[in-house]
Order: C-alpha cells, then sequence, then structure tokens
C-alpha cells in the first residue's frame, strides 16, 4: 500500500515547495498509509515524471492542481495509466474546486476531491487501507455520479501538524521555502477564486507561527514567501509576528502580499525594521473599475499609506491587472501613471484571467469579456479594451518589467518624467517602440540580462532626451542611471568573506587580491557624492547647482549595508589593476606611494572591497 503525491512547480524557485501535499501528508498520519512526495517541473518530459512515479508502483498517485499545471497533469497521469493500469489517479487543488465537473470529464482520473483536501484525502486513505468504497465520501466525485459536497474546513488549524517540524519538508535542502499562517479570505472580489465557498480568515496559533520560524532561523533558510492572501488583515497579530521576526530571523528575507487599508505608521516601520519586500494589490486605480469587480478604492487614503512605507524606508510593489470590466487602455494607463507616482520598487502587470468558479467567469458574457476557455484563461478583448489595445497593454507591461522594474529605476524614473514633462506611461511607450524598432521583434524581460538591460536603459535615455531636445540634462541623468544600476548590481551580489576572517598580509603590495564580487567600479560625469547629498532627484536644480567635476567611486557591500566611496583616480587605477586581475599590483602606475598604496590595500580589504585571491 503506497500513494505518492505528485507537485508540479513552474520551474525551480524558493517557491518550489510541496506544500500542499505536504500538508495532506501530515493530516493523514493517522491511517498508517506510507505516502510518497513526488517534484516535478512544467518542462519535465511526461513519459520521464511517470516512469519515476510508477517505478514504486503506488496503490494510488494524486496531482496537486493549478492554472498553470493541469495540462502537465493529465499528461503525467494519463502516461501512469499506460504504465500502471491498477494505480488509482486522483487530483485535487484550486483548479480542480474551482471547476470540478470539467476535470472529471477528461475521463483522466478515478476520483477528484474538491475543497480543502485533508479531511477528504484522510478518509481516501483509510477506506484504501481497507479495501473500502470511496464513492460515498464527502469532497469526493467519481466519473458519473454527482458530488459529495465537500466537509466543512479544519476550524483548528493546529490540528494540521506542521510539515516543517514534523520533518515532511527538510527546509535544508531548499534555497526558500513557503510559509502559509492562515487560510482562507475576507475579500470577495469578482475576479478571485480564494473566498468562494468559505469566506472569512482561519488562523495557526501564534505559539505554532514561533515553533516554525525557530526551526527556520535554526536551519539557515534565506527566504520564505508568506502564502496569506492578506498578512496584514489583523493588524495586531500582523505587528505581533513581524516583532516576532525581528526578534527570531532577522537575517531571513520575507515576502508579504497586503493589504494597504490596514497599513499605519507603527507597521510600516515593522516592516520596515526586518528584510522583506512588499506585495500590495491595487489592480487599477479608477474607482468605477474596482467597484465593479467588488473592491473599493479611496485614492488620498492609498496614497497616504503607502507614504508611510516611502517614510518608513520599506520595500514594496504594486499588482495591476488590465481589461477589468470598465478598463481601457487610456485608464490603465492613467492606473499606471498613478502607480509609478508612489515609487513602488517593482510593479507585477497581468492581463484579466477570468478563473473558472469566479463572478466574473459566471457574469462575464453579460459584461461583454472574451477569453480563451482554456487555461491560464487569459481575456482577448472587452467592449472596451479591443484586441489591438490589449496587445498594446501587453507591450507597455513588458516595458515596465524591463525598464522600470528589472532595471532598478525608482529611484530616477519619476524624476527623469518630471523634467522632460512626461506621463511614466509616455516614456514606457516610447520606450516599447523603441525595443521594437532596435530588435525587430517584441522583446519580454526574460530574454534579456541584467548587463543588458542596464546598457539598454543608456541607449535609450540618449535617445529619448535627444528627441525631446533636452540633450543638457543627458550627462545627469546617466550618472543617475549609472549609480542605480551599479548599486541594485552590489545589493544582489553576494556578500564578501567575513573580515574577521581575512588576515592581512605582511606586504600587500606583494600580495595577490580579487575584486569583492559585490564591489563596482564606476565613472560619473558630476561628483557622485554631491548628487546623492541631493536626496531626491531635482534635475532641473541640479542642472542649474551641480558641476561637470567628474568622479570615480567604488561601490561595495560591508556589514550588508552598501556603501559609496569616491575615490582619486590613483586609487582606482590601483582597483582596475585587481579587477582586471593582474598578476601583480604595479603601484609604479597608479601614482602612489608604497606607504599609501599599503594604507588603502589594507582598509580595502577590512572594507571587503578587495580579497585575498
Amino acid at each position: 500500500m503506497l500513494i505518492t503525491l505528485v507537485s508540479i512547480h513552474p520551474y525551480p524557485s524558493p517557491q518550489s515547495i510541496p506544500l500542499a501535499a505536504a500538508f495532506l501528508k501530515a493530516y493523514a498520519r493517522t491511517s498508517d498509509v506510507p505516502i510518497n512526495l513526488a517534484d516535478f517541473f512544467l518542462g519535465d518530459s511526461p513519459s520521464a515524471c511517470a516512469s519515476i512515479v510508477a517505478a514504486s508502483d503506488p496503490t494510488a498517485a494524486g496531482f496537486s492542481m493549478y492554472v498553470w499545471n493541469r495540462d502537465l497533469c493529465c499528461k503525467v497521469a494519463a502516461e501512469i495509466r499506460r504504465c500502471n493500469p491498477s494505480t488509482l489517479l486522483f487530483c485535487g487543488g484550486p483548479e480542480v474546486t474551482a471547476d470540478p465537473k470539467s476535470i472529471i470529464d477528461l475521463g483522466v482520473f478515478d476520483f477528484i476531491i474538491v475543497g480543502e483536501g485533508e479531511i477528504p484525502f484522510l478518509f481516501v486513505s483509510q477506506a484504501l487501507l481497507r479495501g473500502d468504497d470511496i464513492s460515498g465520501i464527502p469532497g469526493i466525485m467519481v466519473p458519473g455520479s454527482p458530488l459529495i459536497p465537500p466537509p466543512s474546513p479544519v476550524s483548528d488549524m493546529d490540528s494540521i501538524p506542521s510539515p516543517y517540524l514534523t520533518g515532511i519538508i527538510d527546509v535544508r535542502t531548499y534555497p526558500g521555502i513557503l510559509w502559509q499562517l492562515s487560510r482562507g479570505c475576507s475579500f470577495t472580489c469578482d475576479f478571485c477564486f480564494d473566498s468562494r465557498g468559505i469566506h472569512g480568515v482561519r488562523h495557526f496559533s501564534l505559539e505554532r507561527v514561533e515553533s516554525e520560524l525557530r526551526h527556520f532561523a535554526a536551519t539557515g533558510i534565506q527566504q520564505i514567501f508568506v502564502l496569506d492572501s492578506t498578512f496584514n488583515v489583523n493588524p495586531e497579530r500582523a505587528k505581533t509576528i513581524l516583532r516576532m521576526i525581528r526578534k527570531i530571523a532577522p537575517d531571513i528575507h520575507f515576502h508579504f502580499e497586503v493589504r494597504n487599508e490596514f497599513i499605519d505608521r507603527e507597521m510600516a516601520r515593522l516592516f520596515s525594521q526586518i528584510a522583506c519586500s512588499l506585495q500590495i494589490g491595487l489592480q487599477s486605480a479608477d474607482k468605477g473599475v474596482l467597484k465593479m469587480v467588488g473592491r473599493s478604492f479611496n485614492m488620498a487614503d492609498f496614497t497616504t499609506k503607502v507614504g508611510l512605507l516611502n517614510e518608513s524606508g520599506a520595500v514594496f510593489g504594486f499588482d495591476l491587472i488590465y481589461g477589468l470590466p470598465g478598463d481601457s487602455l487610456d485608464v490603465f494607463c492613467r492606473s499606471l501613471n498613478y502607480a509609478l507616482s508612489l515609487y513602488p520598487n517593482h510593479l507585477d502587470i497581468f492581463p484579466l484571467a477570468v478563473l473558472p468558479g469566479t463572478k466574473l467567469a459566471l457574469q462575464g458574457k453579460q459584461l461583454g469579456l472574451c477569453w480563451n476557455p482554456s487555461p491560464p484563461y487569459v481575456l482577448t478583448s472587452t467592449a472596451s479594451f479591443s484586441c489591438a489595445d490589449m496587445t498594446a497593454a501587453g507591450d507597455l507591461a513588458a516595458a515596465c518589467d524591463i525598464f522600470y522594474t528589472r532595471g532598478k529605476a525608482v529611484a530616477w524614473f519619476n524624476a527623469v518624467a518630471e523634467s522632460l514633462r512626461m506621463k511614466p506611461a509616455e516614456i514606457l511607450q516610447t520606450f516599447s517602440l523603441w525595443l521594437n524598432n532596435e530588435f525587430g521583434r517584441r522583446i519580454i524581460e526574460s530574454d534579456v540580462t541584467d548587463e543588458e538591460i542596464g546598457a539598454m536603459q543608456q541607449r535609450f535615455l540618449k535617445h529619448l532626451l535627444h528627441a525631446k531636445k533636452a540633450k543638457k540634462y543627458l550627462p545627469l541623468i546617466l550618472d543617475l542611471q549609472n549609480y542605480h544600476y551599479q548599486y541594485a548590481a552590489v545589493l544582489l551580489a553576494p556578500g564578501p568573506e567575513a573580515s574577521a576572517r581575512i588576515r592581512t598580509p605582511a606586504n600587500p603590495c606583494e600580495s595577490s587580491f580579487r575584486l569583492s564580487p559585490s564591489a563596482r567600479l564606476a565613472s560619473f560625469t558630476y561628483e557622485i557624492e554631491e548628487l546623492l547629498e541631493c536626496g531626491e532627484p531635482r534635475i532641473a536644480w541640479m542642472y542649474e547647482h551641480l558641476q561637470k567635476s567628474g568622479s570615480q567611486a567604488v561601490l561595495y557591500s560591508h556589514k550588508g549595508v552598501v556603501c559609496t566611496e569616491s575615490l582619486a583616480p590613483p586609487y582606482m587605477i590601483l582597483l582596475g589593476q585587481i579587477r582586471d586581475r593582474a598578476d601583480r599590483i604595479n603601484v609604479s602606475d597608479s601614482g602612489l606611494t608604497h606607504s599609501e598604496a599599503t594604507e588603502f590595500l589594507i582598509f580595502a580589504l577590512q572594507e571587503g572591497i578587495i580579497e585575498p585571491a
């Protein structure tokens, strides 16, 4: 007797964790049925996946089905059927719960589990062990029979054992993990399936949260993606958890989905005191559009709450959806302009997906929505958003992904738009056209590397400022772009070896070094430290008041902080030799004395700018 639970992830990443399957295994521990977990990815061969599952000859094989893996789940299941005809095949998950009849009608699966899976899966495991019929179990649907209504969801969330504390998931084998602190949603957005049929939020206890957090901290995990639909729906609980994180796991980076209306000054400060990024579902900045999908929007309040995040220094981004009922290309551009005016660190922009089981799917035809009936159910047009406009919005989203989000342009983008008297969306539209002319085809952010994006930004800015007859600002703007590009590269690079473990050589000038992985050498038209002292860029004012004195600097990471050190040319020559992997430092070429070079090399070594070769 063996049950294999299959998870198919989009691609290897810190979020590729079989958490749903692990919860099922943890809850079914009392059934005494051996349960295996199998992980695959979208690019994997269906036959290869099936061979791995079939090799252990399981009594049953179940799939966690989502909108993005439905097709591969069915193909792998069909291959298992061919290899092992006696294996029972089943599936569950959001895609199944949203549209159970279409899944069972595929003829691939012997049964499906609808709704929250722990209780039905436990009953199935027990029935299979006894050899009993499963067709009468609540939450189970078999071909040719109606669905037996699912049982009430688990009310005591702590009755589901932790997959992490029980060792079902060994966090040491993953670069990051998914962490669920609650289930459910208090909101009823028409485009979302989260709260359909189950309204409200059920929480794991704070004691459970703390135990898992201590476990994560002890095992050295680096990233945690919190799965809650709205982490801060209970503000006081959220603040308690943030304080807990600051105390127990200060070295772990967290990702949260939050609602802006629950943010206050204290919460913003707590977010800024831990390593984290926030995702806020703006979706649209048009009150009428949001009202049509069951959401309210108070622009003044939204702006104020986001201002608290900016004031605290918290890292945040927005979700935007184009193609909602009542939306249009012009309305979407206004939403984009508003979103970018708030200085988000990133934007995630998507076309509307009309998901089965949502209110939009039920009322979509009456609302004039046209969409693909197959996964991922993407909208093709509406009465106010033509197919051509959907394509244009997609190009605009791709331009934003490349130029703003991947290009780390948050610090200078709005200043450039203001100096050119252009709206943010207008700049991105111009960039999209420029991209198509440069490459002769549509480009998306996965087509280009970070280095290519940095160079691309420079070329486009030259094109744009020439076209807008604003060439006088170009050196200043290129300095800002270059600095923040280098800053982001340092931030994302691996840190230097701890200085406490580095011995200073007796004669540094006779030693071999290499540039730290986090160090970057950069040249600027202006004095970079003067630019930074100006704070938020004001292009016209800076142009009038700053001199093109030129500067060179090294940017590097020291004790988790990005440092910028403006250096005289002799010191940059020395670092350039080290960067270019010269066999031996030639002090005479730099113009420094032996004593000056020695003092600087010791400083650079202690700061983590250079490392022993």
